[in-house]
């Protein structure tokens, strides 16, 4: 444990790494306030003068870096709204993990609001990794509404993971992804939602230049009476390719709606979507009982193996 609670702590070895410690390129954000942060030879972070948020500076030098920039609100009735700007230099390759977690005991709504742009320049390589997740006691909701920008320029790739492991009571994403001359983007969206939690993904990918391709997987699982929605959308002005998957387990009452949208602007743009929504399969759990697991075992078992987690 460093500078923050054990609170704190916990939500940082779930939502970051094991261990998080204050060293390397970082800054936590805690309640509202940035508690420490610290930069590297080829990575520099500034807050901002006119809004909070910070300005995150990453040299062309930067070859296999990682930044860390976790939020964690754990103070009942904090709206916290930050506004992060990441600048990447050409031929910079880093990974950002930028985990967000709310703690509520108490009977106030808390709530996380984290605007991040991402400005990527020729022949950068960019991992982005975004773990939400939510606990406490108490009554009052744990809100996260995150919004992405990401502009790609030629040649440049990105790869957007993210997870809401747990505990959320309501999310609604917007995400707007531009890309140029052969930059390629990859997004994994995996989602659980339980309870009366509701969770809202809207998603605009523009392919403006030639031989640019996207990918994009989403994986949710609804249970209780939750209410996911997932609309991407992928439009195509040039010779481009992209693909998107959207796979939905649905169990007890809840209620999954899926939109991919397509968008061809160009002859020579391909775009692929597929959507399938339906309950777990009754043999599998068959299956896993045969080996002495409960039936509540072997659900769980292949929902961690569907969502991708370890």
């Amino acid at each position: 444990m460093g500078l923050w609670n054990k609170i704190t702590d916990n939500i940082l070895n779930i939502i970051d790494l094991p261990n998080f410690s204050s060293e390397g390129a970082y800054s936590l954000r805690h309640n509202g306030v940035v508690l420490c942060q610290g930069d590297t030879e080829f990575v520099k972070i500034r807050q901002k003068t006119d809004k909070p948020g910070m300005d995150v500076f990453i040299s062309g030098k930067a070859k296999g870096e990682t930044v860390h920039v976790p939020v964690v609100v754990d103070s009942s009735g904090i709206t916290d709204i930050v506004y992060n700007d990441f600048y990447i230099e050409a031929g910079a390759d880093v990974t950002i993990i930028s985990g967000c977690g709310i703690h509520n005991s108490g009977c106030n709504e808390n709530r996380h609001d984290g605007i991040h742009s991402f400005h990527v320049q020729k022949s950068a390589a960019v991992r982005y990794e975004e773990k939400h997740y939510g606990e406490g006691d108490g009554t009052g909701a744990k809100v996260l509404n995150p919004t992405t920008n990401i502009y790609l320029s030629p040649n440049s790739s990105f790869i957007m993971d993210t997870a809401q492991i747990r505990g959320v009571d309501s999310t609604h994403r917007e995400t707007f992804i531009e890309l140029e001359e052969n930059a390629k983007l990859q997004v994994i969206e995996k989602l659980m939602t339980d309870g009366t939690q509701s969770a809202v993904t809207n998603m605009e990918v523009v392919m403006n230049g030639s031989d640019s391709s996207a990918q994009i997987i989403s994986r949710s699982v609804a249970k209780g009476t939750s209410v996911q929605t997932f609309h991407p959308k992928a439009i195509g002005k040039a010779l481009c390719h992209a693909h998107i998957q959207c796979d939905s387990i649905i169990m007890d009452q809840a209620e999954v709606c899926s939109i991919p949208e397509i968008n061809a602007r160009h002859l020579d743009a391909a775009i692929i979507h597929e959507a399938a929504i339906g309950r777990i399969n009754d043999e599998q759990v068959m299956k896993l009982r045969t080996l002495g697991m409960t039936a509540e075992e072997a659900e769980s078992i292949i929902i961690e193996n569907f969502l991708g987690e370890s």
